[in-house]
């Protein structure tokens, strides 16, 4: 593959496409924009034909090649050597930050029991673990990639609440909890993480508060009562939905 050096090309894919070069932000057009994505979803190289297929899967092949060396000459233009190339293949260029696969990587580490992983419980991480992927775009690819990553970034959150209670860190374990929460109101292993942390901390009133909040979410949209391990965890739940009426 044809290469060269990316130093200072950074991506942005969460909450929204962002590209920065080494003189700062730079715009292309969405064509380009979902050129530079999907390869940067993908940390392998992609075929041409599969390229083309997967951004113009209604066109002509031909058309479709055709767009997709279009946006290969935009991108090199405007990015330099973001994307490397062959005659075969495509890929993102080695060494462009992209912070989807950083926040995945620390979201992995955070579900590794056996990773201590203390400098991923930070405010970046869980700003980086709170963002959905490209939430504006409905690519058939993207719907994919999305749903893998939200399903990740819950269960990280969830593990990093219980990595901050188990650290004494309860508050922030707390704003792990609630953007998991968020992110998914109907999961009630969030729920339940920041019952637990709030128990952890002593904040009893605010841990029934919490199970009030989720009893009430899971009636209105589901029809159902939270388990037995959620309601066992808050043995006052009763008098709290009572006095929260």
């Amino acid at each position: 593959m044809e290469t060269g050096s990316p130093a200072g090309l950074s991506l942005g894919l969460l909450s929204g496409f962002r590209l920065r070069t080494s003189t700062g932000s730079t715009s292309v057009v969405r064509g380009a924009q979902r050129l530079i994505a999907l390869l940067a979803l993908q940390e392998r190289p992609l075929s041409r034909a599969y390229v083309a297929d997967a951004l113009w899967p209604c066109g002509r092949p031909d058309r479709a090649g055709a767009n997709l060396r279009s946006c290969l000459w935009r991108v090199h233009r405007v990015c330099g050597p973001l994307i490397e190339t062959s005659a075969q293949q495509l890929a993102l260029a080695d060494g462009v930050a992209v912070d989807v696969r950083a926040a995945s990587r620390r979201a992995y580490r955070l579900l590794d029991e056996t990773d201590p992983c203390e400098d991923c419980l930070t405010a970046a991480t869980l700003a980086d673990l709170s963002l959905d992927l490209l939430p504006d775009w409905y690519d058939e690819w993207v719907l994919v990639e999305r749903e893998h990553f939200h399903q990740l970034r819950l269960h990280a959150l969830e593990a990093m609440c219980e990595r901050l209670v188990a650290a004494g860190r309860y508050g922030v374990a707390v704003d792990a909890g609630l953007a998991a929460v968020h992110a998914e109101p109907l999961r009630e292993s969030s729920h339940r993480a920041v019952i637990r942390a709030h128990l952890a901390a002593g904040n009893d009133w605010e841990a029934a508060r919490q199970y009030v909040r989720c009893s009430r979410t899971l009636q209105r949209e589901l029809g159902i009562e939270p388990s037995p391990a959620l309601r066992n965890l808050v043995p006052f739940r009763d008098s709290a939905l009572g006095a929260l009426r």
